[in-house]
């Protein structure tokens, strides 16, 4: 089950849907470089519910087509720079959601269904903007009830970053609920870890109930303070200063070009 980033990164090919976990939730910020020297492009994003960095590099490189999200942004340190110059420039496509809307097509896809209802989008702009969002009226009433649906989200790949796996691939993910929500809709899930320990996450009562069983996980990839400059829970904390620094540098594509030479990746 053990693999290297690179070996991951082989796994996401052109043209397929990622799913990405938002910024506190465990973004696996040690993929981004495999992914831009890998270069599969053509990319659709599916931001669980949010994105932030690793999305608004991926942008900069130009290996995204559509992003999916209810926002994306860089937390204290303002806008996703690469992220608002791809819209304005229409080099990307965005499909507005929001974030129960991203979970319920997540979950409809985890119980094997085409779609979920959901009531609180009704009247909304973003309803308005996405044609694969319909409205029905209830069928369990006697009429004048509309009900949006939801379509399933299937990532072919998600990725994510954890505090640890064990060596037989189960996954220790806490209270983060929607990394298990995430894997249980996709083809494959890869996963990173600050470390790989001998005990059987499954087999011990303190740590069952938060492990992501190995069912679920394609590969996984030791990498300490992989989430970084993300924070990870129990772990570390976010380094707002690099983000910030990344902000200011990427407001230009030469900038971001810079910024992204000097840690060692080739925009």
């Amino acid at each position: 089950m053990a693999s290297d980033l690179m070996a991951l990164a082989r796994h996401v090919r052109p043209g397929m849907t990622l799913g990405m976990p938002v910024d506190y939730a465990g973004v696996s910020m040690a993929m981004t470089r495999p992914l831009i020297e890998h270069g599969a492009g053509d990319l659709h994003l599916v931001c669980v519910p949010t994105g932030g960095l690793q999305v608004d590099k991926l942008i900069g490189a130009g290996l995204v087509r559509t992003v999916e999200t209810s926002a994306v942004t860089l937390g204290e340190a303002g806008g996703a720079p690469r992220f608002n110059a791809a819209v304005r420039e229409g080099r990307i496509a965005i499909r507005d959601a929001t974030c129960p809307a991203i979970h319920a097509g997540l979950m409809a896809a985890q119980k094997g269904v085409p779609f979920l209802p959901m009531r609180g989008l009704i009247g909304s702009d973003v309803l308005a903007r996405r044609g694969d969002w319909k409205v029905i009226d209830n069928p369990f009433a006697t009429g004048g009830d509309p009900i949006a649906l939801i379509p399933a989200i299937h990532p072919d790949v998600s990725l994510f970053h954890a505090p640890m796996a064990d060596r037989n691939g189960n996954v220790w993910i806490g209270r983060r609920r929607e990394l298990a929500a995430m894997a249980y809709a996709s083809t494959e899930t890869l996963v990173t870890v600050e470390r790989i320990i001998d005990t059987d996450l499954l087999a011990d009562e303190t740590t069952a109930a938060g492990t992501l069983p190995a069912l679920y996980v394609t590969a996984v990839a030791e990498a300490p303070r992989g989430a970084w400059p993300y924070g990870l829970w129990g772990e570390y904390a976010t380094d707002v200063d690099e983000l910030r620094r990344y902000a200011a540098a990427a407001r230009s594509a030469e900038g971001f070009a810079a910024y992204m030479a000097e840690t060692g990746v080739a925009a």
